[in-house]
C-alpha cells in the first residue's frame, strides 16, 4: 500500500532556516532540497538608507526548502514550520503544498 504524499515548498527568512530544519527532524522527511533565493510578498521590498540616499530594495533574500512527506503528517508539519519560522513581523514566509501523484527515483547511470 502506498502512502499518499504531499510536496512542500517552504520560503522563509534565511536566519530562520536552522530552526525550520530542526523542526522537521521530528517528521519522516526522507530528504530535502535547500536553496537561496530572492523575492517579495505583499510588502514588495522596503526602503533602505545608505550614505544619505534612499534605495528601494525590491527582492529580499529568502531560503527555500522543498521536500516530500506523508499527507497524514501535513497539518503537523505546517504547524511546526510556521512556529519555527515565525518572527511576528511581515515577510515571515510562505508554505505551499501540493499532492504528489507519482514519485520515482533512480540510481546512477
Amino acid at each position: 500500500m502506498r502512502v499518499p504524499l504531499k510536496r512542500f515548498w517552504v520560503v522563509v527568512k534565511p536566519f530562520k532556516l536552522p530552526a525550520v530544519l530542526e523542526a522537521l527532524e521530528g517528521f519522516r522527511v526522507g530528504g530535502l532540497l535547500v536553496s537561496e533565493c530572492r523575492g517579495y510578498g505583499r510588502q514588495k521590498g522596503h526602503l533602505e538608507l545608505y550614505e544619505g540616499s534612499e534605495y528601494q530594495i525590491t527582492f529580499l533574500p529568502k531560503a527555500r526548502i522543498e521536500f516530500l512527506a506523508s499527507a497524514f503528517e501535513a497539518d503537523a508539519i505546517v504547524e511546526a514550520v510556521r512556529s519555527a519560522a515565525a518572527t511576528g513581523r511581515i515577510g515571515d514566509g510562505k508554505i505551499f503544498l501540493s499532492d504528489v501523484r507519482r514519485c520515482e527515483g533512480w540510481e546512477g547511470a
